[in-house]
């Protein structure tokens, strides 16, 4: 089996991306990388559900500001609870959201499942806005320490190699489910549902697992943002950046393969970065929405797809 010398070898790229960030000795390598890392794990988790089963999710924000959120509520009832556990609080909750959600949507296709995502989002928007608890619509502060007391780095060193470890996991998975058994279950179900369901494919349950993992790895992401941001409000937590971002990243890149999300994050989260440095950072979704129509066009299938095999016809 290759996966444990895959693992290693993402064990060593981290490693490496880490110790290549604390040689340039600039504090802003760690604020622009921990939002290209964020997207890694955010473009990866809905490359999970859009990529490999078909189904588009258009409600990134939500499972990302569930995560957020939860991150806030353990803040203000348990303080001093370390940051990973809050991660994987606030992955499983948005994992069970994934898995509420896909129960009740996912019998949906196409467009309709589409649309229901979104309004799924929209809701959970309100119900947030309407929770003085969190702050509502005003927003919460969180304060975060200037040093962590596990490594006696930055926080934001911290948050950096936090987002770094989950990346690595998230990729790791989802190579995982690619070459096993269960990967090629959900591209059953993106080549022909109705045909998988005719051979006995289990359909639902496989689409529910999908949904769960995919909102999991996206509220995972979320969960370290009231202390990279310190001020969360509704309008933060559910920008459409998010939702757009998350979508046309593993569009970009592929969605055919692990590696995809990972090529189109790295590229446009890092165009994003350069922009917002040298020009304005209102160019972010200008980026994005230019870079996405010339390889919907040009390139249908991808960064990815110009490097595949070819079949002959």
């Amino acid at each position: 089996m290759r996966n444990p010398l895959f693992i290693v070898w993402l064990c060593v790229a981290a490693a490496l991306t880490f110790g290549a960030a604390k040689l340039i000795d600039n504090a802003y390598v760690f604020f622009a990388g921990y939002v290209v890392l964020q997207y890694i794990v955010l473009s990866t988790g809905w490359n999970i559900l859009g990529g490999y089963t078909g189904y588009v999710n258009f409600g990134t924000a939500a499972f990302f500001a569930v995560g957020a959120y939860s991150t806030v509520v353990m803040h203000k009832t348990m303080p001093g609870m370390p940051l990973p556990v809050m991660m994987a609080i606030g992955g499983c909750l948005a994992g069970l959201l994934g898995l509420g959600t896909g129960y009740l949507t996912l019998r949906l296709r196409g467009t309709f499942f589409g649309i229901a995502t979104l309004a799924m989002s929209v809701v959970m928007q309100t119900l947030i806005t309407n929770w003085s608890f969190v702050g509502g619509s005003r927003g919460a502060y969180v304060v975060r320490p200037d040093t962590t007391d596990y490594f006696g780095i930055d926080y934001v060193e911290y948050l950096f190699l936090l987002m770094l470890a989950l990346s690595v996991i998230a990729v790791g998975v989802a190579r995982a489910i690619e070459k096993s058994r269960l990967g090629y279950g959900f591209a059953t179900i993106r080549d022909d549902e109705l045909a998988a369901e005719a051979s006995g494919v289990p359909t639902l349950k496989l689409k529910l697992l999908a949904t769960a993992l995919s909102g999991g790895f996206m509220g995972m992401a979320g969960a370290p943002l009231p202390y990279y941001v310190t001020y969360l409000d509704p309008a933060s937590g559910f920008s459409l950046s998010y939702a757009v971002n998350t979508i046309a990243m593993p569009l970009i890149g592929g969605t055919s393969s692990w590696l995809g999300p990972v090529i189109g994050a790295i590229l446009l989260g890092t165009l994003q970065q350069v922009a917002t440095v040298t020009i304005s950072s209102a160019l972010s979704l200008l980026i994005v929405g230019v870079l996405l129509v010339v390889f919907v066009v040009a390139a249908p299938k991808g960064i990815i797809g110009w490097f595949a095999p070819r079949k002959r016809s």
